[in-house]
């Protein structure tokens, strides 16, 4: 069972609690002294200060699905949680044995569940980017609602998520999308905000108002606030268990603000020359240890040579695991490549499909005797079909329940599969992300939308670490999700604002897959082929391709999947090759069809894998190649496309690689002005010509 504010802690919990307090300290201690100055570690934080309300924050949370987001001064949490002293110390040394194999930063933590003294929690993956544990952790206390509720799995009920931050942490957006996801769907999770008044050397008062978030949000609706002393034992302790057991037992939100001194520096390379010797004094005075060790004497949990023998216990133990972390190897150079992707490794226990059990179907099936549709009806169509197959899909966004969409993609999803399966979100694309994030990590497999391509940009830190959590964590976590994005013109007009194509920076991030189907059918089996897999897709939903003619196609069924990485030959040829994707598809053919010559046409269908076999066995017959996007030029994907083939069939090309793209400006409103921008079928026909005659 859970522990509740009921639950006074025994004085094994306390020698416990103790225990870790002390051997935090002592691995913070040895770092300083020894082995930063050694240059053995180049990268170091200490938690001197904040120990206490960590380990017994850890100590409270026993349910198996109990989770935890932190953040670089949470190594006291994460030890008490299971991480060894080893590796606590392996990680800042680099080392093979470390949590992330060498492949980030030490006090970047993350743990998957172990039995460790009755706590089984998981620590999602930390972020570097401050704020970024906030809406991950929402995130999986909806999924911790919804597995219980929906899913029906009592193994789910009363546990709860739990998110260490520190108090500069709350002026960022991460923040206030969490605490808004938090309050009005009533989760339970409990913020848990150590204040040390400083935000490396900038003070409170410049992140919140009189320098305090808890009297704040003192009106915040469906919020409990605790506020208190996080150096205090017994205050601390009562807090604590009063945050947990009101999460647990009454499935809402805690915001728990504590006051702790920080008797180090931001990091190892930070001097404290902004705070006066006063300053400096007073956070000596605060510290837990000393206080810690009195309240045990005094309230006859521990004798003096007792806490003396848990002093000696613990240099024994640590130097053991100081000594093991440095004997081991240094991390294999021939495995730095692995995991970008999913590989078929079991290694990974936390997130994504194929820990779940859900594989990909074997083959495709397609009916021939299906009604043609446009893209977005496919779309809708294929999301329905694995609603209805898989139980753990979750669709969601901003309109995207009664209404619909914007699109219509998800029309009459929310009244098929009820609202805690298709629903609207608050007006943060953070928050979305983020969000999918936490549900991705619990199992689920979430379908966020973001209605235009422009509106993603807030959620581009949560992007780029969700692409490469896999790799950060040696296959350990992965957040799989689908992310449905509408981009480009449309057949009414253009702006700067919801036109933006950029497949070319989704190329450049990470981990991620793109899918950018140029007709109905192709949009149907690599949905469902994103749906069953196990690695985050942007899916790329041409607008003008959305409900017009040119996108149509049969549905190919319920059953149909299309491989990532195999593009298709729309038309074969001899005399050049045109390679492109999406809209610029069909502009392409009509180009090819005016030219009055032979030429074959490749459809990319997916940016990440592309296929290079096929583009370079067409070049290699044709010698000739035009490359066609909507995006911008500069950097664009088809520079990768012409200097691979430069590279790789250089000696069969008559004439240069020939890109056509948009100018590098944002596309215009007028729509005379976006025509004259947008490769349309006269300019590529321009383009070709030229190629041809060379």
């Amino acid at each position: 069972m859970p522990l509740s504010q009921h639950t006074a802690l025994t004085k094994y919990d306390w020698r416990s609690v103790a225990k870790t307090i002390v051997a935090s300290r002592r691995i913070d201690e040895i770092e300083e002294t020894e082995l930063v100055p050694a240059g053995k570690v180049t990268y170091q934080f200490s938690a001197k200060g904040h120990e206490l309300g960590q380990v017994l924050l850890a100590h409270r949370l026993t349910h198996a699905h109990d989770c935890a987001t932190v953040y670089y001064r949470s190594r006291p949490f994460t030890l008490h949680a299971g991480m060894t002293y080893q590796e606590a110390f392996s990680g800042p040394l680099a080392r093979a044995g470390s949590r992330n194999g060498g492949r980030d930063i030490g006090v970047v933590h993350n743990l998957t569940p172990r039995l460790t003294e009755g706590r089984n929690i998981t620590v999602l993956p930390a972020s570097g980017d401050v704020g970024a544990q906030y809406t991950p952790a929402a995130g999986w206390a909806q999924a911790i609602t919804y597995r219980s509720n929906v899913m029906k799995e009592e193994s789910w009920n009363g546990a709860i998520a739990v998110c260490l931050a520190g108090d500069a942490s709350v002026a960022t957006n991460g923040f206030w999308s969490a605490l808004t996801m938090a309050t009005t769907l009533s989760l339970p999770i409990v913020f848990y905000i150590e204040d040390n008044q400083f935000g490396i050397s900038v003070r409170g008062h410049f992140q919140t108002p009189g320098g305090n978030i808890a009297e704040n949000l003192a009106s915040m609706k469906n919020l409990l606030i605790l506020d208190g002393d996080g150096a205090n034992p017994a205050e601390a302790d009562s807090l604590i268990a009063k945050a947990v057991d009101y999460a647990r037992t009454e499935g809402k939100p805690v915001l728990l603000h504590l006051s702790v001194p920080r008797i180090c520096g931001h990091s190892g390379a930070d001097s404290q020359a902004y705070k006066s010797k006063e300053e400096r004094a007073d956070e000596e005075k605060r510290d837990p240890i000393p206080a810690l060790k009195k309240f045990l004497i005094t309230k006859k949990i521990l004798k003096e040579s007792e806490w003396n023998d848990l002093l000696d216990e613990v240099e024994q133990e640590v130097r053991a695991g100081v000594q093991a972390a440095l004997a081991e190897p240094e991390p294999d150079t021939a495995t730095v490549n692995k995991y970008a992707f999913y590989d078929g490794s079991t290694v990974q226990t936390v997130g994504g499909a194929i820990a779940e059990g859900f594989q990909m179907p074997e083959g495709t099936s397609i009916a021939e005797d299906g009604a043609r549709v446009n893209l977005i009806e496919a779309v809708k169509r294929t999301l329905d079909s694995e609603l209805l197959a898989n139980n753990r899909v979750m669709v969601f966004g901003e309109d995207v329940g009664i209404k619909g969409g914007v699109h219509g993609a998800t029309m009459d999803l929310q009244i098929r599969h009820g609202d805690q399966r298709v629903f609207d979100t608050s007006l943060s694309e953070e928050g979305i992300i983020g969000r999918a994030i936490g549900l991705a990590y619990a199992g689920l497999v979430p379908v966020p939308e973001i209605q235009f391509r422009k509106y993603l940009d807030p959620a581009m830190e949560h992007i780029n670490d969700c692409g490469t959590i896999r790799w950060r964590t040696n296959n350990q976590f992965a957040a799989p999700m689908i992310l449905r994005i509408p981009v480009g013109y449309s057949k009414r007009t253009g702006d700067p604002w919801h036109s933006v194509s950029g497949e070319a920076i989704f190329a450049h991030t990470i981990g991620w897959k793109i899918a950018f189907p140029s007709n109905a059918r192709d949009a149907a089996g690599l949905l469902r082929t994103a749906l069953r897999g196990n690695d985050p897709v942007f899916f790329l939903e041409h607008r003008n391709l959305l409900d017009t003619a040119s996108g149509r196609s049969l549905y190919p069924g319920d059953n149909y999947v299309l491989p990532f990485g195999k593009a298709v030959t729309i038309q074969e040829g001899t005399q050049a090759t045109i390679v492109t994707w999406g809209d610029m598809v069909y502009r392409s053919k009509e180009a090819a069809d005016a030219a009055g010559a032979s030429v074959e046409i490749i459809d990319l269908r997916t940016i990440t894998p592309w296929d290079k076999e096929s583009v370079f066995t067409s070049v290699r017959k044709t010698n000739r190649c035009l490359v066609v996007h909507e995006d911008g030029i500069t950097n664009g994907f088809g520079a990768e496309i012409a200097a691979s083939i430069q590279q790789e069939c250089f000696r069969h090309l008559d004439a240069p690689v020939v890109r056509h793209a948009m100018d590098d400006i944002p596309v215009p409103y007028n729509k005379i002005l976006m025509n004259a921008v947008v490769p349309n079928s006269d300019s590529i026909l321009r383009e070709l010509q030229s190629l041809l005659q060379y």
